[in-house]
This record gives structure tokens, sequence and C-alpha cells, in this order.
């Protein structure tokens, strides 16, 4: 199965049920040999009272939603821009989706699990599931996602949010296709990258295929404190401007600049 302003604070809105319908068409993508396939069937669970409240808009919301999800496919489909982004003699995977139109459906949470404000949305490549594909499941809160075979780490108001007595070990800041984000690393090791079909990653960068399912990991060692980074992508990596060797872990420095396929700069700081 595969976060504006708090919601959690305010109210959901149509706006962010349509943002969370993108991010998780994102996160499910389901890529093939020649193409890339993207969840066009999708179940959104709401709080009781969220339900009764927006009832009356849904079918302006599902209208909104298609016009976002087409036009995120079409920038998917786009022809790249600038250097490095797709290098001579490699085709860009058209994405598409399985069923003539995008679906999507409503429900009223009635197990208790969807807070006040939230979302939880599940969705699947066509009306018979594919084989070996369980769907995507995504939700707005800091509740613990799970992403079938993709999975990433939620995202709360562009900041992951460390749990009560956890040390933050590193920041990293970047930004890509979903706008600027500040991921708090709390683990001795992770591993980032676009994540997809059995690959799990910390760090999902919403962004093209030149940056791959796992890019790159970087690991603390606990008893010198130090950090190290090895890359372990198609398309490399590079550290502070120069390119990495793949597959050898270098040590990283306190602070620095790592740059991935040349589409996205991660800035990353020990703390």
């Amino acid at each position: 199965m595969p976060k504006d302003n708090s919601p959690a604070e305010g109210r959901l809105t149509g706006r962010i049920i349509v943002d969370q319908l993108v991010r998780n068409m994102q996160l499910g993508q389901f890529e093939m040999a020649y193409s890339t396939l993207l969840p066009c069937i999708f179940s959104l669970y709401l709080h009781p009272d969220d339900y009764g409240r927006l009832t009356g808009v849904f079918d302006l919301i599902k209208e909104d939603a298609r016009r976002a999800l087409n036009e995120r496919m079409e920038q998917l489909n786009a022809k790249p821009l600038g250097l490095g982004v797709m290098r001579a003699g490699k085709e860009k995977k058209p994405h598409k989706i399985a069923s003539r139109d995008w679906s999507f459906e409503f429900f009223p949470d009635s197990e208790g699990v969807v807070p006040l404000g939230d979302v939880e949305i599940h969705s699947e490549l066509n009306e018979t599931p594919q084989p070996g594909y369980h769907g995507t499941k995504t939700t707005l809160l800091g509740r613990e996602p799970s992403v079938g075979a993709t999975t990433g780490l939620s995202r709360s108001a562009h900041v992951e949010e460390p749990k009560s007595g956890d040390h933050i070990l590193a920041e990293i800041r970047y930004e890509d296709d979903s706008g600027p984000q500040v991921y708090l690393m709390i683990q001795d090791e992770i591993s980032i990258g676009r994540g997809g079909d059995n690959v799990w990653v910390n760090v999902a960068l919403y962004t093209n295929d030149e940056v791959s399912r796992e890019h790159l990991r970087l690991r603390r060692d606990p008893d010198r404190g130090s950090f190290l980074i090895v890359d372990k992508s198609m398309n490399g990596t590079w550290l502070n401007g120069k390119r990495l060797a793949k597959g050898q872990e270098v040590a990283l420095p306190q602070r620095a600049e790592i740059g991935i396929a040349e589409v996205i700069t991660l800035q990353f700081e020990a703390k």
C-alpha cells in the first residue's frame, strides 16, 4: 500500500486534499520497462466530522483533483530543461494511467483511525490491482505511513519531527518537486532516493527518474561521531562539487553540499 500549515491546528481544506492526492500519486509510481504507471484509483478516508462538513463539495474537490493530477502528469512527461537532466542515449519513460480517467471515492472513517483534520488516501493502479502491487497508502499527519512496495518518510510542515527523547544527529535541507523540505536525521544510517518497487528509503525525493530509487546512503559512526557517504546510483553523487566513486564510502564533512544526479542539491549539517 504506498505535510502546508499543520492541519492538526486548523481545518481540512480542498486544497490540502488535492495536494495530498498529488503526493500519493507520486509516491505510488510503478515503473515498467518502457513506461511508468501512476495510481489513478483513490479511496479517501476522512474523520466523520470532516466528511460531514465537506460532503456538499466532494464533486468540486474531484474536479480540482483531476485538473491537478493531469497537470502533474504533464509535468512528469515534459521534456527536461538544463544540463545533465537527461543524458544522450537515454529515453525518458512516459508516465501514464491504466484507466481512462482518475477515480475518487470519499468515505467516513469508521474505525477511529483518522484524526480530525487528516486525510488517509489509498490508491491503486487500476480497478483490478496489478499482481505484486499492493497499492499506496499515505497520511497527512505524523502517523507512521506504510507505502506497500514503495516506502518514503512522511513530512509534516516540511519538517520530520523527532519523537520525544530522540537526538538529532544531522539536518538535511533540499527542494524537490514537492517544494522546500527539511529532514532531521535521528538514525545512524539513512538511505536517500526516489524509492520504488521493493526499495525502501528514509528520504523519498519527489523528482524524475534521473535520481535512482536508492541513490545514496549516509552513515554515522557512533564511536567517532563522524559521518560517511556512499554513492549507490546510476547517474552520480557529488560531494562539494567532486563526483564520488560509486560504492566507495568516503568521509562526509560536518557541513557539505551533496549533488544528486545534477537534479537536486542537499545541504547537509551535522548537529
